[in-house]
């Protein structure tokens, strides 16, 4: 009886519980089997739901993927607060970089973007979830305007991602190789920096 109620409550999540049971079901896939072994319906198995709930919300699993690699690896858990522009932009990437590097994160980046080319669609579809990658840049960019620290011309998404993109873009170019320090000190000292401060 316990085993059937259990079964009855989790088919009964909707909207958010239900999304979020889906990408995290998701991630566990990946995490225990890689991404070549993520299929919807195992994820629709896991989270003990249907399929139609997945293609509802996702038309595939990379598309599936890469929401999961957003909600859980992507963003972080708290934003830094040093009062110090510089500091805050690396701890930041610092983050970005330990969890595009982690064994989870690099399995969904590495294949969602090997089917960029059998999904023309899932372009899009990452161009609109990356339009919402502004909001941790914002709050530190604007904190640094409010402090005097930055130009007030400065707060706006397109130079906020600059950080973002430029480090997305070094891991894309080489993955096994991972992120150094000096790396991330030259993104934002001799890049961002000089955009932003006064």
């Amino acid at each position: 009886m316990a085993i059937r109620a259990e079964a009855d409550k989790r088919s009964r999540r909707r909207g958010a519980e239900l999304e979020e049971a889906l990408l995290q079901a998701t991630i566990d896939e990946v995490a225990e089997g890689g991404y070549a072994r993520l299929t919807i319906d195992r994820v629709a198995q896991r989270a003990g739901t249907n399929k139609t709930a997945i293609y509802r919300r996702w038309p595939n699993r990379a598309a599936l993927a890469f929401a999961a690699y957003r909600h859980f690896v992507a963003r972080p858990t708290a934003l830094p607060d040093t009062g110090d522009l510089r500091t805050d932009v690396l701890e930041l990437l610092r983050g970005a970089a330990a969890r595009m590097g982690s064994a989870v994160g690099s399995q969904i980046l590495r294949g969602v973007m090997s089917e960029m080319h059998t999904h023309p669609e899932l372009f899009q579809h990452l161009r609109e979830e990356l339009a919402h990658e502004p909001g941790a840049m914002m709050t530190i960019l604007g904190r640094a305007v409010a402090r005097g620290e930055a130009r007030p011309d400065a707060l706006r998404p397109r130079v906020a991602t600059v950080p973002v993109v430029l480090l997305r873009q070094e891991y894309l170019m080489d993955p096994d190789a991972g992120i150094s320090e000096e790396t991330l000190i030259e993104l934002v000292d001799q890049v961002f920096l000089p955009m932003v401060r006064l």
